[in-house]
């Protein structure tokens, strides 16, 4: 898998600013995320190559997910301030399928586990 450059786009994010789950991050910087290779650009899908490394023949995964302390190389700003995923209209399905209620700014409970993580009380809801 060769790395190619990554643009950030800054402002697919700014439509959530007033969404608190949306610019919270936490989950981005505490689960590993897996996917299938066939959604990297290179294979027709739209995640960045170079925000992946493969992990098997089928299976990538977002860099920086795989360490103790997980922090995915997309996200950007501080967890619980500011923050936001840098290819957020790109982003892997995993990402997508977390958190369904995030669109009416409600955690669940993947949500609260990763704002505990961080020191961050649970959403509402």
């Amino acid at each position: 898998m060769s790395v190619t450059s990554v643009t950030f786009v800054t402002s697919a994010m700014s439509d959530f600013s007033d969404n608190p789950c949306t610019r919270c991050g936490a989950c981005c910087a505490s689960f590993r995320v897996d996917f299938s290779r066939h959604e990297l650009q290179s294979e027709g899908g739209s995640v960045p190559d170079g925000l992946a490394v493969e992990v098997t023949d089928s299976t990538c995964r977002m860099r920086g997910t795989d360490h103790a302390r997980p922090r995915c190389a997309a996200l950007q700003g501080q967890v619980g301030e500011r923050a936001g995923c840098g290819i957020y209209e790109w982003r892997p399905s995993p990402c997508r399928e977390f958190g369904m209620r995030a669109p009416l700014g409600l955690g669940d409970e993947g949500c609260a586990r990763a704002r505990a993580r961080h020191g961050l009380p649970p959403l509402d809801g």
